[in-house]
């Protein structure tokens, strides 16, 4: 307990927290009493589950996301740390030390004990399964910041604007004093960060603020403490300036032993020690990277289900409910092995795309030379959706809101139920939304015909009344989603053809190869196949996830990627020559929702940003008639989200293309102006005659000229902003929208 008698969250010593142990099926754990739900079973499976969880905190190693504990006494908003243990050395580590889980809760409640502010531990669960999750949850703390992002600050000097009710010395102060009462309680924390510090600031700036110490795994307990050991922790924190060094030494060491030149000394060389081993580790590692890419196997998130027992490489795809895609269990070599395999197919393949290589190179240069002669009608907006269940009169709603009429929606054909797909596309009809149906596919549909065949005929009897165009395949370039050779992919095409075309008017969508990989594409455009013939190319033209739609890739940036795309629907022997994109987005850092990995994830801004301006830079072609967002509500990438309350929360993502169909539908693209790089300048024309200039720029705030003086200014989210007085004006990253003066 506390050594002034009371605990962090307000308890005194005669209400100190009871723990006691607990067993469900599968897994065992401890909780704290006081915190006891009404139904553990039903509470636990919760907690585990991110996909009923609010928001993301971290995305790394560990999974961090917040929650809440329906207990007796009412909910308790909680974080939920998620450990995998997965890996030989995962599994020995848990089996000699206990998981990080299990350190976490003890050492938690040994911080308590010392008085010392830490989220308060409530609830423990392991996983029976050697190599299953574990998870540490603990009290949300309210209202904090990370002091990462405070000494951040305080290193560029901009401390005082950024966080005017902290003091630099008084926080530095409670953190040197916080760390002086853990280290006498015997705690080691081995990992004292900035980044594990979280600070609750007082009324005033002069108040001293609340520190919270975090990420308690590595934490030894009950030893003694030497000068070292406590100079190792001390000296992890990233604070530079000499004199915020010499503030911390005082407060931890504090009397005489602050003056010891020995600490200083052992301080110093600690500190700079470990910057440069810091610096050491990142220069040895940075080569040695791609090699492990080669021979390391990416591991996955813990919620995600074992293979099946006893398939074969090609087989082991499981769905990951999160990222609502499958997940490819099957590692590189096993990747590799099934590819050689099919060496012949993929031969083939490659032969067409080689064909029909020199008429497509030709059609490209009369398609790009051509750009802009002609005006462009602006109305190819287009978002995905999913029956949303309970939940979907907020998404048809949102979607109203949006001012967007066409939708995709996605038909799962492995499903045995698809009432809620029949009522969401029934209700979409009636309010006139223009539908296309996709139909992915998964790897026992391709195995089974028969089956595969059944559930086209089915999704046919009961979606053509609301709509006559089908995106027949997913991602038929990625082995996840079950396609391994190009023939897999166009029996199931010719097999869904066949059905649908049964039905008058039927448009069939495809390849649907997805990213800017358009060799496939051309092979799949080109080989041979009876039965096969596509209305509609459409593409998954992801075109840079890694950055900026304006990046190049092999020398191609997004226009060049579009005119690409429709040059091989012109030029192919199963296409004719329309194209659409039936899905992009740019994902955001929140976990195993995102369909992608960390290194190619994006904030919320940025995502409003990149959307806006492929958009443009895609429709202003005229050479692809649609663009489709991946999706409108969904964790991890969608236009908005349903919180861990079920309220749909909107993105800036949702406002951006929002503004950009209320500012641009109905008018006609007249071309780009001239402007300098890396300013964009695309001039519209409504059908009441005014004109508006959208203007953004890739590389931050940059002066342009507007071709006459703007009346009106609207930026990225609706908002109206301050007309400029002159042809000057400034644009950015966020795209603006500037109605031009009338012509006198």
């Amino acid at each position: 307990m506390a050594a002034n008698g009371v605990s962090p969250t307000g308890e005194s010593e005669d209400q100190a927290k009871v723990f006691e142990g607990f067993r469900l099926e599968g897994f065992h754990g401890e909780l704290a009493t006081d915190c006891r739900p009404a139904d553990l079973s039903s509470a636990a499976e919760k907690l585990m589950d991110p996909g009923q969880g609010g928001g993301t905190l971290h995305w790394g190693r560990n999974y961090l996301y917040t929650s809440e504990l329906e207990t007796v006494t009412g909910p308790i908003p909680v974080v939920v740390k998620q450990f995998r243990n997965q890996g030989l050395r995962g599994r020995l580590s848990r089996r000699l030390k206990g998981s990080k889980a299990t350190r976490s809760w003890r050492a938690a409640q040994a911080v308590v004990d010392a008085g010392v502010p830490t989220p308060a531990p409530i609830l423990l669960i392991e996983s029976e399964a050697a190599d299953g999750p574990s998870f540490f949850v603990s009290e949300r703390i309210p209202d904090f910041i990370e002091a990462r992002y405070f000494f951040r600050a305080l290193k560029e000097g901009k401390q005082r604007q950024a966080y005017p009710q902290i003091e630099a010395e008084i926080l530095i102060g409670c953190v040197g004093r916080m760390l002086r009462r853990l280290h006498d309680a015997g705690i080691w924390h081995r990992d004292v960060s900035v980044g594990n510090l979280l600070v609750v600031p007082g009324e005033k700036a002069s108040d001293p603020p609340t520190v919270y110490l975090i990420d308690l795994n590595r934490a030894r307990l009950d030893r003694p403490l030497t000068v070292g050991r406590r100079t190792r922790d001390l000296c992890r924190l990233r604070i530079f300036d000499p004199h915020h060094q010499e503030v911390l030494l005082r407060s931890y060491w504090g009397g005489r032993d602050a003056d010891s030149s020995f600490k200083r000394g052992l301080y110093r060389l600690y500190f700079h020690g470990f910057l440069a081993r810091n610096s050491l580790k990142s220069a040895l590692r940075s080569p040695f990277r791609w090699l492990e890419s080669v021979f390391v196997s990416r591991g996955h998130h813990a919620h995600i289900p074992p293979p099946p027992e006893g398939a074969s490489s090609r087989d082991l795809v499981v769905w990951d409910h999160l990222s609502d895609q499958p997940h490819q269990h099957a590692g590189r070599w096993q990747r590799l092995a099934v590819r050689l395999g099919d060496a012949g197919y993929h031969a083939r393949e490659y032969g067409a795309a080689l064909a029909v290589l020199p008429r497509a190179r030709h059609r490209y240069r009369e398609l790009r030379s051509g750009l802009y002669r002609e005006p462009v009608r602006w109305d190819g907006l287009g978002v995905g959706m999913r029956p949303l269940n309970e939940h979907s009169g907020a998404a048809l709603a949102a979607l109203e809101a949006l001012g967007v009429t066409r939708v995709l929606l996605r038909l799962h054909p492995w499903q045995e139920d698809h009432d809620a797909e029949e009522r969401l596309a029934r209700e979409l009809h009636g309010r006139g939304v223009d539908l296309v149906f996709a139909l992915p596919q998964v790897r026992e549909l391709v195995r089974d015909r028969g089956r595969w065949q059944a559930a086209v005929s089915e999704l046919a009897e009961r979606f053509t009344p609301f709509g006559r165009d089908f995106q027949i395949g997913q991602a038929i370039n990625r082995s996840k989603w079950g396609i391994w050779n190009y023939a897999e992919y166009l029996q199931l095409v010719a097999d869904a053809s066949r059905i649908l075309r049964r039905h008058e008017g039927v448009r069939i969508l495809g390849p649907s190869v997805i990213d800017y990989e358009f060799h496939r594409l051309a092979g799949v455009l080109n080989v041979p196949f009876d039965g096969v013939h596509f209305d509609v190319v459409s593409s998954l033209l992801y075109v840079d996830r890694r950055g900026a739609p304006e990046n190049r890739q092999l020398g191609f940036d997004t226009v060049d990627k579009t005119v690409q795309l429709r040059a091989l629907a012109d030029t192919g022997r199963s296409s004719s020559g329309r194209a659409w994109v039936t899905e992009f987005n740019w994902p955001l850092w929140e976990g195993p929702h995102s369909p992608a990995g960390r290194d190619v994830s994006v904030d919320e801004e940025t995502q409003a940003n990149y959307l806006v301006r492929y958009c443009l830079l895609v429709l202003g072609t005229g050479l692809v008639e649609r663009v489709y967002w991946w999706q409108l509500v969904a964790k991890g990438y969608g236009l908005s989200f349903l919180d861990g309350a079920g309220s749909l929360q909107l993105r800036p993502s949702f406002q951006a293309l929002a503004t950009l169909q209320d500012q641009l539908a109905g008018s006609s693209f007249l071309g780009p102006l001239e402007a300098d790089p890396p300013v964009r300048l695309y001039r519209f024309q409504t059908d009441a005659g005014d004109e508006v200039v959208v203007g953004w720029s890739s590389a931050g705030d940059v002066e342009a000229t507007l071709p006459r003086p703007a009346s009106k200014v609207v930026g990225r989210d609706g908002v109206q902003l301050e007309a400029p007085t002159g042809q000057t004006v400034e644009v950015g990253p966020a795209p603006s929208y500037f109605w031009l003066e009338t012509r006198a």
